[in-house]
């Protein structure tokens, strides 16, 4: 009996699972890891987006700076010009003077893009219309101008970026219905009333054409973004410049001006060829 006891343990069976002694519960030591394991992932994100904010407020502080002294520089110089060339028609605050020049505030840096790198100002002196002529200012100068009047009444900016759409076909649709009746189906232009004249638009530019769609320039009507959408303009774009690029196979377009109007010319031209040949043999017989 007391040999079998001793075999059997002190409890007189033999226990299935033999006890462990000293050991800690395995589950007190797996809840410590994981809590040291999201402590430690969280200190490396804080440190991380510590870092990242550092450097993206050094780098965007820096940007800001830059970009904000070179409009306050482009501001200045476009002031000094502007009291040089402007003020004397247009006013000290772009108020305008009587009988000399109209009012500036609210008419943006399209319009000062467009009348001035147009060449139709500064004005030589006062007309029915203004023509087109040789800019004074370089572009950079233009874009300083613009930039002063922008600021001081806001307004339309100085289109920026790609001017053209590739629907060719959807801008000659557009062109037809809003810009043909003035502008000719060639954009060469027609003659008006009292002396003023629709320009051609032979040498204008992208920005030059979108200004004027956003701005109206004397007689033009303004076309806002409610009534051409911005691709729209684009697209008229597109299709104003492809136009004056294409060529003419068959000879002379005669301005392209139509069957009709051309029938006109080569009737009256060829009469005139008529008359001057039957004069010739009359003087001849003589």
């Amino acid at each position: 009996m007391t040999e079998d006891f001793d075999v059997e343990g002190e409890l007189g069976f033999e226990p299935a699972v033999p006890a462990v002694p000293d050991l800690p519960p395995r589950p007190a030591r797996t809840k410590r890891r994981g809590l040291r394991r999201r402590l430690g992932a969280a200190a490396v994100l804080l440190v991380g987006l510590a870092s990242m904010g550092g450097a993206y407020a050094a780098f965007a502080g820096t940007s800001g700076a830059s970009g904000t002294t070179s409009g306050s520089d482009n501001i200045a110089a476009g002031k000094q010009l502007y009291e040089t060339s402007c003020i004397t028609c247009h006013g000290a605050n772009l108020q305008g003077v009587t009988d000399r020049g109209p009012s500036l505030l609210g008419v943006g840096g399209a319009a000062v893009y467009f009348q001035v790198s147009t060449g139709r100002m500064p004005l030589a002196g006062q007309g029915p219309d203004s023509e087109r002529k040789t800019a004074k200012f370089d572009e950079t100068q233009i874009d300083q101008i613009a930039a002063y009047v922008q600021s001081m009444g806001g307004g339309p900016s100085i289109p920026q970026g790609t001017l053209r759409d590739q629907d060719i076909a959807a801008g000659g649709e557009l062109f037809r219905l809003n810009c043909a009746s003035c502008h000719g189906t060639t954009g060469r232009g027609a003659p008006l009333s009292a002396g003023k004249l629709i320009p051609s638009l032979n040498n204008a530019s992208d920005k030059q054409i979108y200004s004027a769609m956003q701005t109206g320039p004397e007689d033009m009507p303004i076309f806002s973004d409610n009534q051409l959408t911005p691709q729209e303009k684009r697209e008229i774009v597109a299709y104003v410049q492809t136009l004056k690029a294409s060529k003419d196979p068959g000879g002379n377009g005669i301005a392209r001006i139509g069957p009709v109007s051309e029938a006109v010319v080569i009737w009256v031209g060829g009469i005139g060829v008529l008359m001057i040949a039957i004069l010739w043999i009359g003087a001849k017989t003589q």
